[in-house]
């Protein structure tokens, strides 16, 4: 499904994405920047979130300025299961992203923990599952880039 924008839609993305204001009133502010009422702004971002278009608005930290341990796990999943599994892991609070991919390995996701233990015990958790047939555990050896900003 694609979501038609215009020009006001385009600039309120790149607020949201970029400068969203720490206020009390964040979409007033952002009318404000972009010349329209904080209403306007807040139904349409309300139609974005409707859409699909946008799936939250919040905060994004770092994990690794902070001092957690995040990695990347590939698991070799029976296609039948990929849903199922996706759900469960899903529910972990540290996994950030997770893709269904055409791939002997066909099940992708990031998981970030406190600590390396936490993080291990939470890998180990998903590994056990009677579903995962094989998988790969791939840490970072350096991170080139953090985040991704659309310029509409």
């Amino acid at each position: 499904m694609y979501f038609k924008m215009d020009e006001v839609d385009k600039k309120i993305l790149n607020e949201i994405q970029s400068r969203f204001p720490l206020n009390i009133r964040p979409f007033k502010i952002i009318g404000e920047r972009i010349g329209i009422n904080e209403e306007e702004v807040i139904k349409r971002v309300k139609g974005f979130q409707e859409s699909g278009l946008i799936r939250r608005t919040g905060a994004i930290f770092d994990s690794h300025s902070l001092g957690w341990e995040s990695t990347l796990v590939a698991l070799k999943i029976s296609e039948s299961d990929v849903d199922n599994v996706a759900m469960r892991i899903n529910e972990k609070i540290g996994v950030t992203h997770n893709y269904h991919r055409n791939h002997k390995f066909n099940l992708w996701f990031t998981i970030s923990a406190p600590t390396k233990d936490e993080l291990e015990r939470e890998i180990i958790e998903i590994i056990s599952y009677p579903e995962v047939k094989e998988y790969l555990i791939l840490p970072a050896n350096k991170r080139f880039k953090l985040g991704v900003v659309f310029n509409f």
